[in-house]
């Protein structure tokens, strides 16, 4: 069987003592892609945070390679996960290289100073990532695809073992969506990294995730492989959408397409769409 690195049994988690998560409990092996979707308001942060130990859970527990999250010192978490937000700053005074390089403030001591091996290791997370030639730019100056690309340096420079992302591509354009998520999907399989990513496109969930937990109302609705939980019952169900699911026509993923409302344009795309071989 393969090495978990997360457990994650019966939380129970919200805020101001009001359950947002219940009773969620699933495990994700090592160097394993999961994608968390869900409606807005279904808990897909709040998982997020209870696992990065920025939420302590009202109940149920949070295991890190078999270790309570909570017993854990914040800086070792730290030195296991990393986490990239889904607004990455936009101003905070720092060069990129210099953003970079506070992913390596959980491997020094109090006080102590970045030293050859730290700048190194940020250089080499920017040659990977691809934002070296950013270096010396200010975050205030960077667009909205290239301060994401610069959050994921800063998270391969931490060197964790679990990588936390929520919406990594939310407010992106096509070409910078799929960048950064071929580079995740790389770096990923390169270094065996377990990668956990909150997605709102399920397109983009079920080209690159090995497995996907589907959120509804605080609880899990379905898990497994990405054929199996984007269906078309479940989704109209879960997100109250009428939708339609095909196959991609590269890589045979699931493709889900919206269905408008309207009657007559719904009749008129499913027949566009039906004679393009996209749906079953």
């Amino acid at each position: 069987m393969a090495e978990l690195a997360l457990e994650i049994l019966n939380v129970r988690c919200g805020y101001r003592a009001a359950p947002v998560l219940h009773g969620v409990t699933f495990v994700v092996g090592a160097g394993q892609f999961l994608g968390v979707v869900g409606p807005n308001g279904s808990g897909k942060t709040t998982l997020l945070r209870a696992i990065s130990r920025a939420l302590a859970p009202l109940g149920g527990r949070v295991l890190l390679s078999g270790r309570d999250v909570l017993g854990l010192a914040p800086r070792a978490v730290a030195r296991e996960v990393a986490v990239v937000s889904q607004d990455p700053p936009a101003d905070m005074g720092f060069t990129v290289e210099q953003f970079v390089l506070l992913g390596r403030l959980p491997h020094l001591g109090r006080l102590e100073p970045e030293g050859p091996r730290d700048w190194e290791a940020a250089r080499s997370a920017m040659v990977r990532v691809g934002v070296e030639r950013l270096a010396g730019r200010r975050l205030g100056e960077l667009s909205g695809g290239e301060r994401q690309k610069v959050a994921l340096a800063r998270a391969f420079c931490q060197a964790p073992r679990v990588l936390l992302l929520d919406e990594p591509t939310a407010h992106l354009d096509i070409n910078h969506q799929v960048e950064v998520m071929d580079t995740l999907d790389t770096l990923r399989r390169e270094d065996d990294l377990t990668v956990l990513a909150v997605l709102h496109d399920l397109n983009l969930a079920a080209l690159y995730c090995d497995r996907l937990l589907l959120l509804a109302g605080g609880r899990i609705d379905a898990a497994g492989p990405p054929e199996a939980v984007l269906t078309e019952e479940r989704l109209r169900r879960v997100y109250g959408c009428p939708v339609r699911v095909g196959r991609h026509p590269v890589t045979g993923t699931p493709l889900v397409l919206p269905v408008p409302h309207a009657t007559g344009r719904a009749a008129g795309i499913a027949g566009v769409a039906g004679g393009t071989g996209l749906l079953r």
